[in-house]
């Protein structure tokens, strides 16, 4: 390794300084690899690629336009988005109604709705000063309260879709059936999930590409501009160009569905090494990580809200917080760290 810091720790919510940015700057002028820059800064490799991608401008020079990062654009950009962000966090507006509501919940086995609506009722807290029932349980989820899911009450969870058997769909490439063992057993790293989340049902919202790697549950997610095959091939060739020649071991096979947007999909393999795989028409548990961690993402937008809407920031908040999130099937590991150690791995090779 050329850097001796070679040990990533999470900084999680801590957003880049100008300084760092103007390292990121120096060290690509410089031919650095976003991976060498991640490692110079302790900063996840995710973090660097969507800083590059964010500060990346157009510049003449001698007459040619060439793409390049600048820092002062970076911080220019970040600036703004931060000036336009939504109001501050309401959690930190209600601490007293949510005290409340813990203590509620805890002490006398009451649900987050009954929290809520006695409060309201009984005029305990002025509405301004309350969350709503939705919102408690989303900071249940999401580990904000002290109160915990095997807290609550019993949560009724039930399907009133009637299952069908679809026949019949187009197949875009080899079969997730032709894949080999040690991809559907996540003994090797290397093998990812691709899908896409949608926002409003609008031909003129962005859309989400996600995708996540089977071993370590590690995901880069994307605002592209449409769900289209050519938006989801551009963003592909991107982060394929951010991993260099590194990207085939890093991204030895990419798993997604039949949907349109990845009708170019299985193109990549003419590009590089990686292998295309597509699973079963209508059967989305087939690459149920990615299905799983696409839920995570609802917590934070729920469908129906328009992706255009939410800057790169905010999209990059929601990655950071999947990845550091530590998980038991992972030995409470985060998948952010399993990543990185992998990645060591291969750019010490």
């Amino acid at each position: 390794m050329d850097n001796n810091n070679n040990n990533t720790n999470s900084r999680k919510n801590k957003h880049l300084s100008f300084k760092e940015r103007a390292t990121i700057e120096i060290r690509l002028n410089d031919g650095l690899s976003p991976y060498k820059i991640a490692k110079e800064l302790c900063r996840p490799i995710n973090t660097i690629i969507n800083e590059i991608k964010r500060g990346t401008t157009t510049q003449i020079k001698q007459g040619n336009k060439i793409e390049m990062y600048l820092a002062d654009t970076g911080q220019a950009i970040y600036e703004k988005n931060r000036k336009n962000s939504v109001r501050a966090f309401k959690r930190l507006e209600c601490g007293e109604f949510i005290s409340y509501a813990v203590d509620k919940i805890q002490n006398h086995n009451s649900s987050p709705d009954a929290c809520f609506g006695e409060a309201l009722k009984e005029n305990i807290f002025d509405r301004s000063e309350m969350v709503c029932t939705k919102t408690l349980y989303n900071y249940i989820d999401l580990g904000l309260l002290e109160v915990k899911n095997v807290d609550l009450p019993y949560k009724l969870r039930r399907s009133t879709k009637p299952s069908r058997v679809r026949k019949n769909k187009k197949v875009l490439g080899s079969s997730i059936s032709e894949r080999p063992s040690e991809i559907n057993t996540r003994e090797e790293f290397g093998h990812w999930e691709i899908d896409t989340v949608i926002g409003e049902k609008s031909s003129d919202d962005n859309v989400l590409l996600t995708i996540v790697e089977r071993k370590t549950r590690n995901s880069i997610v994307r605002k592209i501009e449409s769900k289209t095959a050519a938006a989801v091939t551009k963003e592909l060739i991107e982060i394929r160009d951010f991993f260099g020649d590194k990207f085939d071991k890093v991204f030895k096979s990419i798993t997604g569905d039949n949907g349109s947007e990845f009708a170019e999909l299985s193109n990549i393999e003419e590009l590089c090494e990686t292998k295309v795989y597509f699973t079963h028409p209508y059967s989305s548990f087939e690459k149920g990580t990615n299905e799983r961690h696409n839920g995570l993402i609802r917590r934070f937008i729920p469908k129906g809200k328009r992706l255009s809407n939410y800057d790169v920031n905010d999209i990059g908040f929601i990655e950071e917080w999947m990845n550091t999130l530590p998980r038991k099937i992972l030995g409470y590991n985060t998948p952010e760290k399993l990543f990185e150690e992998h990645l060591d791995s291969i750019y010490a090779a």
